[in-house]
C-alpha cells in the first residue's frame, strides 16, 4: 500500500508537477555558461592521466625496451606489435641482451586503459598528458617507435651506443648510471640501411606489421 504523506508535507495537485519541473529550468537559465575555448585555451589533466604513450630511455641515453613483447600480450585491444632483436658490440639500444626493433601502437584500436605500462617490467613504456590523437588518415595513426621513442637531453648520446664503461644491466636499473660517459659517440648502425619504420595498415595475419616494416 502506498505510504499516506506525513501530517506536514503538503500534498501536490497534478498542476503543481510540471511547474516545480520547469522550476529548475528557469533556474538555469540565468547561471553563468561554462564554455571550453578549446583548442586555443588546452584544459589541464590530470597528473595520472591515461593518454599517448612513450618509449623511455636510460639517462645515457641507451632504450629501457628490451623486446619482451609483454605489454603486446598484455593488450586486450591486441594494438601493440612489437618485434625483438639481438645487442650486439657493434650495434647496442639497450644495456640487456635484447632490445625493441619494431614497436608499433594502433590508436585506432588503443583503449588508453594503461594495462601494457603496468605489465611493462622495466618501466620502458608510460603514459604522457597528450590527448590529441585525431588526424586525418588511419596509417597516422599507427604510431611507430621513432614516434614513441622519447627525446634527448644534455646528458644523453642518441642509440646506437656502447654501454657504460664499468656497468652492467643491473646497474642501469639501479639507477647507477647518471648520464653518457665522456668521449660516447652514436655508433654506425650496420642493419639500419632500411627506410624508418612505416605503420602497417593492420596487424592481423593478412599484411603483419613486420612484413611490410622489414620488407619482407
Amino acid at each position: 500500500m502506498p505510504a499516506e504523506p506525513s501530517r506536514g508535507d503538503t500534498p501536490r495537485t497534478p498542476f503543481q508537477n510540471p511547474v516545480a519541473g520547469f522550476g529548475v529550468t528557469f533556474k538555469a537559465m540565468f547561471k553563468k555558461r561554462l564554455t571550453e575555448q578549446y583548442p586555443e585555451e588546452k584544459k589541464l589533466t590530470a597528473p595520472r592521466f591515461h593518454g599517448r604513450h612513450q618509449l623511455n630511455r636510460h639517462p645515457d641515453g641507451l632504450e629501457k625496451c628490451v623486446g619482451c613483447e609483454l605489454c603486446a600480450w598484455a593488450c586486450p585491444a591486441d594494438a601493440i606489435y612489437v618485434e625483438g632483436a639481438d645487442n650486439t658490440d657493434e650495434e647496442r639500444y639497450s644495456p640487456g641482451e635484447r632490445y625493441g626493433r619494431v614497436y608499433q601502437i594502433n590508436y585506432l584500436r588503443c583503449i588508453l586503459c594503461g594495462l601494457c605500462v603496468e605489465a611493462c617490467p622495466t618501466r620502458a613504456l608510460t603514459m604522457t598528458n597528450d590527448y590529441e590523437l585525431a588526424n586525418t588518415t588511419r596509417a597516422s595513426l599507427i604510431y611507430t617507435k621513432e614516434e614513441l621513442l622519447a627525446g634527448l637531453d644534455d646528458r644523453m648520446v642518441d642509440t646506437p651506443h656502447a654501454i657504460f664503461p664499468g656497468m652492467t644491466e643491473q646497474d642501469y636499473y639501479r639507477g647507477l648510471v647518471t648520464g653518457a660517459a665522456p668521449g660516447t659517440v652514436q655508433q654506425t648502425a650496420v642493419s639500419k640501411g632500411a627506410a624508418p619504420q612505416e605503420g602497417a595498415s593492420d596487424f592481423g595475419p593478412e599484411e603483419p606489421a613486420s612484413r611490410k616494416v622489414a620488407g619482407k
